[in-house]
């Protein structure tokens, strides 16, 4: 592995363990996920189960969900800006949030990264028929919501695919350094 490569590890791997030591213990029920890319780091966290009737309806669940995750929002909000301040000064990536209530996932602040893409004639059609249908409002759209589907339905297939990227590293990390 080159010396960027073993850098970025061991900075996700710091960068997850130094949120897991800093956040507040009360905020979640368990551990967060705390996810690394080249960009932004996403803290989510579970807030427990809710306090709503078994026999409630699907919409009064998801109206109860909404409303505890908006409370976490505005009690933490403070609390978070001064964590993802620290982080950012530390780690020079962005700091997104979310909670999990119920079977619900609420994104609180995400970072968009415009990614540079080389798309041919046919795969700008498919981009533009979403668009067209009003499925997308832009190609930009179009392609975000294609790589939400792709990752969706092949979540399993992705998992091996960065399991074996990881198996990669650390055979490349054994080898000779050049």
């Amino acid at each position: 592995m080159s010396p960027e490569g073993r850098d970025a590890a061991a900075g996700a791997a710091e960068e997850r363990g130094w949120f897991l030591g800093r956040l507040p213990d009360e905020w979640f029920t368990a551990p967060p996920d705390v996810v690394v890319d080249r960009e932004e780091i996403t803290v989510v966290g579970p807030l427990g189960d809710l306090d709503v009737a078994p026999d409630a309806s699907p919409a009064a669940r998801a109206a109860a969900a909404d409303g505890r995750a908006r409370r976490f929002r505005e009690d933490t909000r403070d609390h978070r800006i001064e964590i993802a301040r620290e982080a950012e000064i530390k780690f020079g990536r962005k700091v997104s949030w979310g909670v999990i209530c119920g079977d619900r996932k609420v994104m609180f602040t995400t970072l968009s990264v415009p990614v540079m893409t080389r798309l041919r004639q046919s795969e700008r059609r498919v981009l533009d028929t979403l668009v067209d249908a009003g499925v997308a409002r832009s190609r930009s759209d179009a392609l975000a919501w294609c790589v939400r589907l792709v990752g969706e339905h092949e979540e399993s297939w992705l998992g091996q695919l960065r399991e074996a990227l990881r198996q990669v590293k650390e055979v490349r990390a054994e080898g000779p350094q050049a």
